[in-house]
C-alpha cells in the first residue's frame, strides 16, 4: 500500500491490520518494470519486486478532515470535574490535576464525610493505572493534611485483573459511562 503521505506498507493476506514491513514517509517511491525501491529520510532502502499484479486502485478520499477523539481522558476528566456527585452522593471537587511529588492525580474530592478521594481516570483502565493510583495514594496518604486519602480507578470499561487489583488494595473502581455523563444535567446524575 502506498499512502499519499508517502508512506509505503507490505500486508499479508491474513493479517491486514498490521504491515510485515513498511516505511514511515517521507519517502521516495522509484518506479521500474517489476521492482518498486522505496527510500526513506534516513537513506535506507526497501526493494519490493511484483510478479503479478492483480489489481492496481487508487482512490481519492478527499480533503483529510483530521482526527478528532471523542471520550479521551481529559474529556472524561472534564465532564467528572463538573460532576464530582457521579462518585457518590456529597462528593465535591477539590483541585483538577492535584500535584504529587510523582506526577498529578487526576481528581481530589471530598466524600460526604469531608474525607479526601483521589480519583484516577482511564479510557480503558488495566493494571498500570491501578498501579499508578496505588502510588499517588501512597504519597498523598503520608500528608497529614489530606491522610487518609481513598482512592477511586474510574473509566470506561475495567479489565478484570485491573478490578482484581484494585479490590485488593482498598481502591473503588467505578465504570464510567461517558455518553451518559455527557449528556447529564445536575439533576439527572446517576450512579455508575
Amino acid at each position: 500500500m502506498v499512502k499519499a503521505d508517502g508512506s509505503v506498507s507490505i500486508h499479508a493476506d491474513d493479517r491486514a491490520y498490521k504491515p510485515l514491513n513498511w516505511m514511515s514517509p517521507p519517502c521516495k517511491l522509484q518506479e521500474a518494470p517489476g521492482v518498486w525501491k522505496v527510500v526513506n529520510k534516513a537513506g535506507e532502502e526497501l526493494r519490493i519486486t511484483l510478479e503479478e499484479i492483480f489489481q492496481d486502485t487508487s482512490y481519492d478520499l478527499g480533503v483529510d478532515p483530521g482526527l478528532q477523539k471523542d471520550g479521551v481522558e481529559a474529556h472524561l476528566q472534564e465532564l467528572l470535574a463538573a460532576h464530582p456527585e457521579t462518585f457518590g452522593e456529597g462528593y465535591t471537587l477539590v483541585r483538577r490535576e492535584f500535584m504529587t511529588a510523582i506526577g498529578p492525580v487526576d481528581l481530589l474530592l471530598k466524600d460526604a464525610n469531608n474525607a479526601s478521594v483521589a480519583v484516577e481516570i482511564k479510557r480503558r483502565g488495566d493494571i498500570d493505572g491501578v498501579e499508578q493510583l496505588t502510588r499517588y495514594l501512597e504519597l498523598m496518604n503520608r500528608d497529614p493534611l489530606l491522610a487518609p486519602v481513598a482512592g477511586v480507578f474510574a473509566a470506561q470499561e475495567i479489565k478484570p485483573q485491573a478490578r482484581v487489583l484494585a479490590t485488593d488494595r482498598g481502591i473503588r473502581c467505578v465504570v464510567v459511562d461517558y455518553g451518559k455523563l455527557r449528556g447529564m444535567k445536575k439533576d439527572e446524575l446517576t450512579l455508575f
